[in-house]
């Protein structure tokens, strides 16, 4: 079964991660992906990395965004083209493009809800065109069918990570030696874009409450700011003067992107997630997996990851007094975090395992083409000509 996977942009973030930890449970079951994504970039690199067919799609011409119509007619020529059995967008986004498309062809295909945001009729129209759509979580799922989304068509497929890459390691220290910290330093870490609904304010507000308590305490902003919207130039702006109001510019440290996040869990002592909207973290399933505890507002899916207060500690959003607190409380108790970040793992081994993530999502291909006899089969046979 040939399945081709439609991306919006060329970096590596959680969408992207989470449909390729699946790769190796596809191919198991026999279902080869080609990928219409950019031709460059951290993505395109990581399919040619791991043996994925590349089929350029591009959103940008001359760094303007291509009108939908157009998108959609090169959609149209693509699939056409390349003649998959079925066609999964890999985001919401990408899943508003291409529901007409795949519907006006009389293909089989699914979109990936991995995003919480509201919706228009149209945006509605575009995405009940899918044959399915798979959301990453229960709250996605609900949030959707609140605007219209058909339920029926509407199903919760868990992201995956895989346990062997994200495992319990002991701390090297490499960090320590990048940053040129005292080997005593205690590092928290918050993993993701520079962007509002990420919440990295209200880390900063809470790390200058307790700066004056835990003299040794630093604090790692890991991410880049992708958005190019004035809202989120100005929302980075501010996270560095709040820095420096507060006098913690040697106590933060903005790392930017870095690619081993796996390498990187082990440094820290807590992972920190201030998210304001969050449909299933992607970076929580990874410092699960890695044992390190983690502190989390109660978002989205958040409590899908951690069901029970034995997994995480998680607090209400925009709280910096309450995400100050649970820190605190950590810091002071290493049993604490060591029970905490044993049952986290134990749950990750239980529901979130990538090779379950891939084995599901299988069985979503082969459900959705057997929902649509003979088109998928005479789509490929129209493409192979």
């Amino acid at each position: 079964m040939r399945v081709a996977w439609l991306f919006e942009y060329p970096t590596m973030n959680g969408g992207e991660r989470s449909l390729l930890a699946t790769l190796p449970a596809l191919r198991r079951a026999e279902i080869q992906s080609v990928a219409l994504a950019p031709a460059s970039g951290d993505l395109a690199a990581e399919l040619a990395r791991q043996g994925v067919e590349l089929a350029a799609f591009e959103l940008f011409d001359g760094g303007q965004r291509r009108s939908r119509d157009e998108l959609r007619g090169a959609l149209t020529a693509r699939l056409q083209s390349l003649g998959p059995a079925l066609l999964h967008a890999n985001s919401l986004s990408m899943g508003r493009l291409s529901g007409p498309v795949a519907q006006a062809l009389r293909m089989p295909s699914i979109a990936h809800l991995r995003d919480i945001v509201r919706l228009n009729q149209a945006a509605v129209a575009d995405l009940n065109c899918h044959t399915r759509l798979l959301a990453v979580s229960r709250a996605t799922r609900d949030s959707h069918l609140r605007q219209g989304i058909d339920g029926q068509r509407t199903e919760v497929c868990h992201n995956g990570v895989d346990l062997g890459q994200f495992r319990p390691q002991t701390a090297g220290g490499w960090l320590h030696q990048r940053l040129n910290l005292p080997p005593r330093a205690v590092l928290i870490g918050s993993i993701g874009q520079i962007i509002l609904r990420k919440g990295q304010d209200i880390l900063i507000r809470a790390a200058a409450r307790l700066q004056p308590h835990f003299p040794d305490l630093h604090w790692l902003l890991v991410g880049d700011r992708h958005s190019p919207k004035a809202e989120t130039v100005e929302y980075e702006a501010a996270l560095h003067a709040a820095v420096r109001e507060h006098r913690l510019t040697e106590r933060v440290h903005f790392l930017g992107t870095l690619t081993a996040v796996e390498r990187l869990l082990p440094e820290l002592t807590l992972l920190v997630h201030t998210a304001r909207q969050e449909p299933l973290g992607r970076v929580l399933l990874e410092a699960a997996a890695g044992g390190v505890p983690c502190v989390a507002t109660d978002v989205g899916g958040t409590g899908e990851v951690f069901p029970t207060p034995e997994q995480a500690r998680l607090v209400p959003v925009n709280d910096d007094i309450a995400l100050a607190t649970a820190v605190r409380e950590l810091l002071l108790s290493s049993q604490e975090r060591q029970e905490m970040a044993r049952a986290a793992r134990r749950h990750v081994e239980q529901c979130f395992d990538a090779q379950t993530a891939g084995d599901r999502l299988a069985e979503h291909y082969r459900q959705v083409i057997a929902m649509c006899p003979g088109r998928g089969a005479d789509f490929t046979s129209r493409g192979q000509q």
